[in-house]
């Protein structure tokens, strides 16, 4: 007790009042972990059995490894409640399990029922879980797992595709907006407003719809488009695409950087992961797509099945690129 008088002190002196309330909603998370963990170690056939999934030896096998991991954190939060470390832990592993149920879920023996009701209790449980850790976080200045940094929800997607068209194509087919949804898949429509701004409708998970208007905040012909949402937007979202000459005058390199903010935040971006809409696989597909546009003038092969002899590979996080000159 002498020690926890002493931290609240501390607390108090570096103007951060701790708050019970958070405090309790840590320590809940910390004995609902131990309590899943010691299910899915105990008896993981029943618990495969309840969320739908095939009960053979490798899913057993996943559980119980599972289960191992929700009983340490659940340990390190009662031990810490007041450090996000151990709760931002739990929103990875809350990742990991939507990733399982979402590979499950394409198998014969799988029951899609349940599997959809368990990855809405994962992502409810996720909800609470970034909520515990942004707010305990905040409250004693650690951020996300104790590093200084937040957690936004904010989705970051590099892609690059090399199109045997010249730049001055591409970047033309691209400037007039309302040609992406030929390539985009989750493009509804883009009305051009004016020479700067336009309007877009896209399709969102579970069958939603999201506006916004966005403005065109760099522009150099044949080099380089970027662009920002506007106030107001249903998605918050930013980017730029750049056009460079492939060497040898073969065709042009394509490099596509995105930044966006899904509905739903976290547990939007992972839902949509979980039913097939994850963010760098989307705009991977939607650079083949506009390979095969450019290339061939349509679409001729189904998605998922694309044999390219350029195909989008992601864009590294370390490498700088600067547009040709």
């Amino acid at each position: 007790m002498a020690i926890q008088d002493m931290r609240h002190a501390h607390d108090r002196r570096r103007g951060r009042q701790p708050s019970e309330r958070d405090e309790q909603l840590s320590r809940a998370l910390g004995w609902f972990s131990i309590g899943l963990g010691l299910a899915e170690i105990a008896a993981p056939d029943t618990v495969a059995r309840l969320i739908g999934i095939p009960d053979d030896d490798g899913n057993r096998t996943m559980l119980r490894a599972f289960g191992l991991r929700e009983v340490a954190n659940g340990v390190g939060i009662l031990a810490q409640p007041r450090e996000s470390g151990w709760l931002w832990a739990r929103v990875g592993g809350d990742l990991m399990d939507l990733a399982f149920l979402g590979n499950n879920a394409r198998h014969r023996d799988a029951q899609p029922n349940r599997i959809a009701a368990a990855a809405a209790a994962v992502a409810g449980v996720a909800a609470l879980d970034v909520l515990a850790g942004q707010r305990i976080g905040q409250q004693f200045g650690q951020g996300q797992s104790g590093t200084g940094r937040s957690w936004t929800g904010d989705i970051h997607v590099r892609q690059t595709v090399a199109i045997n068209r010249p730049p001055e194509a591409i970047y033309g087919f691209w400037r007039d907006f309302r040609n992406l949804p030929q390539f985009m898949s989750h493009l509804e429509h883009v009305e051009v407003l004016d020479e700067r701004r336009s309007h877009w409708v896209a399709k969102a998970p579970a069958g939603r719809t999201v506006v916004w208007d966005a403005e065109v905040t760099e522009d150099r012909p044949n080099e380089l488009l970027a662009w920002r949402s506007l106030e107001g937007a249903d998605v918050d979202n930013s980017g730029e695409v750049r056009f460079e000459r492939a060497p040898g005058g073969r065709g042009t390199i394509v490099r596509v950087e995105m930044r966006y903010n899904p509905p739903g935040g976290v547990i939007g971006a992972m839902v949509a992961k979980l039913f097939g809409e994850e963010p760098q696989m989307q705009v991977r597909d939607d650079l083949r797509r506009l390979k095969q546009v450019l290339e061939t003038g349509s679409v001729t092969v189904a998605e998922g099945s694309m044999a390219l002899s350029h195909p989008a590979q992601p864009w590294p996080a370390d490498e700088h690129h600067q547009p040709s000159h």
